[in-house]
C-alpha cells in the first residue's frame, strides 16, 4: 500500500474539506475549480481517488520514486495505463537496484522517451543494453570497478546521442584507451566526458574525442595515472578540463599544449603535484582561461607568492589558503553577501546568462569532488580551512540543483565531520559549523525529498552528526527522528541502512529512546532485520546497534520484546556471519535481559529457542568484540534460575571458563564479562563444581590481580561463590588464590571487591576446607596442614583489619554504651556498602553467614555479622528476602547470643544488634 500523502504536494486546485462521521478531508475549495466534482464522497462516504483527472494522476506519479510509480499503477487498469506513459520515465535512478537482463527488458517499453540514466556496478552496465533507450543523452554510473572495455563499447554503440558521460568516483580499473576511443567514435554529439581512475588515457584515444566530438566542452580525467598532455591540446573544443588527482602530469608539456585550447574557461588541477612554474605559465598563455582550482597542491603550498601573481594575470585561482567565496565575488558585482554568491546565482534574474550558469554549474561539480576528495583523505591541518569555509561550501552545494552535487555534498558533510574512523569521533568545532550554517535543516530537507539517492546521502550525514549531542538535540527537536523512523521502512535497502545508522547515533541519547519509540522507530527497526535476513550486513549491524541502545531503556525493551525484537535478535545470532551483526545481536540480548524483576525481557530471551546456544557458540568466536557481548548476554541471562540451567546445558561452563583461560591479555570489558558469566553460573552449586572441574579457577585468580577495578571486583564475586564449595576453596588455596584475596581485600579501591574478597576468605577458612585437604599420604597431609595454617592466619589477619575499616570508634563507643537507635544508625551508615545491597544469596549462604556467628574465631563471627547487616539494611534490593531467610532459619536467636556473648569482639557484638535491627524493621514493615 503506497502512503503517499505526506510524500508529494497535490494540485491546490484539488483541496477542499469534505466530512462524513468523524473522516475529514482537506481538499479546501477554490473559486472556478473544475476538479472538485471528481472528489465528491462516493455512496460508500468515501473519495474516489481513481476518479481525478489524468494530468492531475500524472502529477502526482512525479513526486513518487520509481517503485511506488509502480505500486500505484498496480491499483487500477486507468492508473496503469498513466503510469507507463513515457513522460513519466524520461530520468532514471538505478542504482538501489539490482537488475538483470529480464528486468530490463520488461522496463523497455517505457522507456522509449528516456533521456537520462543513473546505474551502480559493472552487473547493471551489462544489462542496459536491454533497455533500448536509443534517446539517452546522460549515463552516470558509479561503482564501477568491473566495467569492461567491452561492456563500455557496446553501451556507447547502442547510444550514440549521449551528450554527457560519467563513470565515477570511484576507480575504473579495467577501462582503457580502447574504450575512450570507442566512445569518441560513437558518440558524435558529445558534451561532456568525466572519467575516474584511468590506468592510461593515451593520445589515440584523445585524439579520437578531439576529431569526432566537435561540441565536447568539458573534459574530466580524474584520479587518472597517466594522460597524454600533448593530445588534450587538440580537444580546441574544450571549455573546462579537470585532471584533478592525476598523478605523472608532465606540466611542462601541459603549460605549453593548454596553451593551444581557445576557449579554455576553468581548469582544476586540485590534488596533484602541480608546480608553481606551470601555474604561472599556464596563466600567461591562455588568455581565456577565468578560474583556477587548485587546492590541496602541496607545491603552490609551500610558495605561497602564485596566488598574488595569479592576480596580476586577472585571474582567479581557488585553494585552501584563499577564502573561495572573496575569490568568486567579482563574478557577481555589488553582491552584499559573499557567502550567499551560489544562491544569488541560483536566484538571479530570469534573463539567464548562458555562459554564467555554465561555469557554475561546472564550478559546483569540481568543488562538491575536489571536497569529498579532501574529506576521505582527511589531510592534517586543515581544520581552519574546514571552519572558515570547507562548512560554507557543502552547505551552499547541498542546494545546488544538481542532484549529483547535492548528493556529494552530503556526503562530504558526513565525510569531514568524522576525525576518527575507527571509534567514530566527530570533531565539535566542525559539527557546530555545520549547525550554524543552517545544515540540519537543509539536510532534513533533503531526507524529505522522493529522490532515494538524495535520501540517502543526506540520512548518512545526519546520521554521523549526530553523535554530536548538540547536533543530535536539534535534529530530533527539527523533527529528525520521525524522519528518520519513516526512512527506515524504505524498501531502499541505502536509505533504510542510513537511517537505521542515524537512530542508532540518536539512541545514544537517553532524551531520544521515548521519541524514537513514539516514532514507530522500534517496529521499523525489528522489521529491518526480517526484511533483509541475507546480503544486508550494513543495515542488519545498524538496526541491532540501534535496538541494543534502545532496549537499554526499561520501557523501549518491553516494546522491542512486544514487536518481536527477541525473535529477530536471536536469530541474527543464530545465522548471521558478520562479526559485527552478531556483536551488536550479542549486546542488544544482553540489554533485554538487563532488566532484572522490571520485566519479563529475560526469561523471555533465555526461552526463545536456539537463543542461548547461539551465545555459547558466539563466546567462541575468533572476535574480541563479539565475544564480549556474548558474555555480558549470557551474565546477565544467568540471573534467572533457568536461564543458568540452559546455559550450562548448551556448553557455557566449558566455553567460558575456555574464554576467561584464553583472556588475560584481551580488552578489561572482555574480562569482565568472562568473569560475570562464571560469577552468574557458579550461583548453582552443580555450576560451581563445574566451573572448578573445568578449570575455572586458575583464570579467575589471575584476572583477580587486574589492576582494572571492573576486572577484579568481577573476578572477586566470582571466587566467592566458588569458594562455597569446599573442593573449589582448596583449588584457589593450590593455585596461588590467597595472596591474589589477600592484596584485593587489603588494597582495592573498590569496596565491594574488597567485601567479597573478604567473604571468600571467610568461607575458605571456616574449617568446611580441611577435611578435603587432608586427603593424601600423611606426609603430603602434614605438609598441606602446615601450609594451610599458614594461609589462614594470614586470610584472617587480613579480614579483621578490613572489617574494622568499617568500625568508627566513636560510632562504636557511643553504641556500646547506649540501646538507643540513633548510635545504631549512625555505626550503619558508616559501615554500610551501598553496591552490596545488589547481591542476592540463597538460604544455604544465608545459613552459612549464621553457622559462622558461632565459630571460634572472633574475626569470623565479626565478618559473618557485618555480612549479614549489608544484606539485610532497610532499602536494599533484595534485604526482604534475605530477611525472610533469616527468619525461617533460626537466625534471631543466633544473633542475640552473638549480641550477648561476653567473649564476642565488640565490632560482632553491634553488628548483630544491627542486624537484629533490621529484622524488626522489616516485620513492622510487613505487618503495615
Amino acid at each position: 500500500m503506497i502512503g503517499f500523502v505526506g510524500v508529494c504536494e497535490m494540485s491546490r486546485r484539488v483541496r477542499r474539506k469534505c466530512t462524513k462521521g468523524t473522516q475529514k478531508l482537506d481538499l479546501s475549495d477554490q473559486p472556478g475549480t473544475d476538479d472538485a466534482d471528481y472528489l465528491k464522497l462516493n455512496e460508500d462516504g468515501f473519495v474516489d481517488w481513481t476518479r481525478l483527472p489524468d494530468d492531475t494522476v500524472i502529477q502526482l506519479f512525479t513526486h513518487l520514486n520509481y517503485r511506488d510509480r509502480a505500486n500505484l499503477s498496480s491499483t487500477c487498469k486507468s492508473w496503469r495505463l498513466l503510469g507507463s506513459s513515457s513522460c513519466l520515465w524520461q530520468s532514471l535512478d538505478l542504482r538501489a537496484h539490482k537488475c538483470e537482463w529480464g528486468i530490463m527488458a520488461s522496463l523497455a517499453s517505457r522507456c522509449s522517451n528516456l533521456e537520462k540514466l543513473r546505474f551502480r556496478g559493472a552487473d547493471n552496465a551489462d544489462s542496459l543494453i536491454n533497455l533500448r533507450a536509443k534517446n539517452l543523452k546522460d549515463l552516470s554510473g558509479d561503482y564501477c570497478r568491473k566495467l569492461n572495455d567491452s561492456t563500455l563499447s557496446v553501451i556507447v554503440a547502442r547510444h550514440n546521442l549521449l551528450e554527457s558521460l560519467q563513470l565515477g568516483p570511484d576507480f575504473c580499473e579495467r577501462i582503457t584507451s580502447d574504450a575512450i576511443y570507442a566512445i569518441g567514435f560513437c558518440c558524435p554529439k558529445l558534451k561532456k566526458l568525466r572519467l575516474s581512475g584511468i590506468r592510461d588515457v593515451n593520445k589515440d584515444a584523445i585524439n579520437a574525442l578531439a576529431t569526432h566530438c566537435p561540441d565536447l566542452y568539458e573534459i574530466g580525467f580524474i584520479d587518472c595515472l597517466k594522460i597524454d598532455e600533448v593530445a588534450l591540446g587538440n580537444v580546441v573544443s574544450l571549455r573546462f578540463l579537470s585532471v584533478a588527482g592525476t598523478t605523472n602530469v608532465k606540466w611542462d608539456l601541459a603549460s605549453e599544449n593548454w596553451s593551444k585550447l581557445p576557449n579554455l574557461k576553468g581548469l582544476d588541477v586540485s590534488r596533484t603535484d602541480v608546480v608553481p612554474n606551470a601555474v604561472l605559465r599556464i596563466f600567461s598563455s591562455l588568455k581565456s582561461l577565468e578560474l583556477l582550482c587548485a587546492f590541496n597542491c602541496p607545491s603552490l603550498e609551500e610558495d605561497t607568492t602564485v596566488y598574488t601573481k595569479s592576480n596580476c594575470h586577472g585571474k582567479m585561482m581557488l585553494s585552501f589558503f584563499n577564502d573561495t567565496f572573496s575569490k568568486l565575488s567579482p563574478i557577481f558585482p555589488g553582491i552584499e553577501k559573499e557567502r550567499a554568491i551560489f544562491s544569488v546565482w541560483r536566484n538571479g534574474s530570469k534573463e539567464k546568462d548562458g555562459n554564467l550558469d555554465e561555469f557554475m554549474t561546472w564550478l559546483e561539480w569540481i568543488l562538491s569532488h575536489s571536497l569529498l576528495r579532501i574529506a576521505e583523505s582527511n589531510p592534517n591541518g586543515l581544520d581552519q580551512f574546514w571552519l572558515n569555509q570547507g562548512a560554507d561550501l557543502l552547505l551552499s552545494l547541498l542546494q545546488s540543483s544538481q542532484e549529483d552535487v547535492q548528493e556529494r555534498a552530503a556526503t562530504g558533510l558526513a565525510t569531514f565531520v568524522v576525525v576518527d574512523d575507527e571509534n567514530t569521533n566527530v570533531d565539535v568545532g566542525r559539527a557546530e559549523a555545520v549547525m550554524k550554517g543552517g545544515g540540519i535543516q537543509l539536510l532534513l530537507g533533503l531526507a524529505r525529498s522522493w529522490k532515494e539517492g538524495l535520501q540517502s546521502e543526506a540520512t548518512k550525514a545526519i546520521a554521523n552528526l549526530s553523535v554530536n549531542p548538540a547536533f543530535a538535540k536539534s535534529v530530533a527537536g527539527g523533527g529528525g527522528i520521525t524522519i528518520l523512523a519513516s526512512l527506515a521502512k524504505s524498501m531502499n535497502r541505502m536509505v533504510a541502512e542510513e537511517a537505521a545508522g542515524g537512530l542508532w547515533n540518536l539512541s545514544v541519547g537517553e532524551e531520544h529512546k521515548g521519541a524514537i519509540a513514539e516514532a514507530g522507530g522500534i517496529k521499523a527497526l525489528v522489521d529491518l532485520i526480517f526484511k533483509w535476513p541475507r546480503g544486508g550486513d550494513g543495515v542488519l549491524e545498524r538496526a541491532a546497534g540501534a535496538l541494543a541502545n534502545l532496549a537499554a531503556d526499561d520501557k523501549c525493551s518491553m516494546e522491542v520484546a512486544s514487536v518481536g525484537g527477541i525473535n529477530a535478535l536471536v536469530t541474527l545470532a543464530r545465522k548471521c556471519k558478520h562479526e559485527g551483526v552478531q556483536e551488536q545481536a550479542a549486546r542488544a540480548l544482553a540489554n533485554l535481559a538487563a532488566h532484572g524483576d522490571s520485566n519479563t525481557n529475560n526469561a523471555a530471551v533465555g526461552q526463545e529457542a536456539g537463543a542461548l546456544d547461539a551465545l555459547v557458540q558466539l563466546i567462541r568466536s575468533q572476535h574480541d568484540g563479539v565475544r564480549q557481548e556474548a558474555a555480558g548476554a549470557l551474565w546477565n541471562l544467568s540471573f534467572d534460575d533457568r536461564n543458568r540451567e540452559g546455559i550450562a546445558l548448551a556448553g557455557g561452563v566449558e566455553a567460558l571458563v575456555a574464554l576467561a583461560q584464553s583472556c588475560s591479555n584481551a580488552s578489561p570489558s572482555l574480562q569482565e564479562r568472562a568473569a560475570g558469566a562464571l560469577w552468574g553460573l557458579s550461583v548453582s552449586e552443580a555450576n560451581s563444581i563445574a566451573i572448578g572441574r573445568e578449570g575455572g579457577v586458575a583464570p579467575l585468580i589471575t584476572l583477580a590481580r587486574s589492576q582494572t577495578e571492573d576486572v577484579h571486583e568481577t573476578a572477586a564475586g566470582a571466587l566467592w561463590n566458588l569458594a562455597f564449595n569446599p573442593g573449589n576453596a582448596l583449588r584457589i588455596v593450590e593455585d596461588g588464590g590467597v595472596p591474589a584475596l589477600i592484596h584485593l581485600c587489603s588494597s582495592s579501591m573498590s569496596k565491594m571487591a574488597r567485601f567479597m574478597a573478604a567473604l571468600a576468605l571467610a568461607y575458605m577458612f571456616d574449617g568446611r576446607m580441611d577435611e578435603y585437604a587432608l586427603v593424601g599420604s600423611s606426609s603430603e597431609g602434614g605438609s598441606k596442614s602446615v601450609g594451610l595454617e599458614r594461609a589462614r592466619r594470614m586470610a584472617l589477619k587480613h579480614i579483621e583489619t578490613f572489617v574494622l575499616t568499617f568500625a568508627d570508634p566513636q560510632a562504636f563507643s557511643a553504641a556500646s554504651l547506649s540501646s538507643a537507635p540513633a548510635p545504631l544508625a549512625q555505626v550503619t551508615e558508616s559501615a554500610r556498602i551501598l553496591e552490596a545491597g545488589h547481591l542476592r544469596c540463597s538460604g544455604a549462604e544465608i545459613g552459612r553467614f549464621v553457622s559462622m556467628l558461632r565459630n571460634q574465631s572472633p574475626v569470623l563471627k565479626a565478618c559473618a555479622a557485618f555480612a549479614l547487616l549489608q544484606f539485610t539494611v532497610p532499602g536494599g534490593r533484595h534485604a526482604p528476602h534475605h530477611v525472610n531467610l533469616l527468619q525461617v532459619s533460626g537466625a534471631p536467636r543466633v544473633l542475640r547470643a552473638a549480641a550477648a556473648a561476653a567473649s564476642a569482639p565488640l565490632e560482632a557484638k553491634i553488628f548483630a544488634r544491627i542486624v537484629l535491627r533490621n529484622l524488626e524493621h522489616h516485620q513492622i514493615e510487613s505487618s503495615a
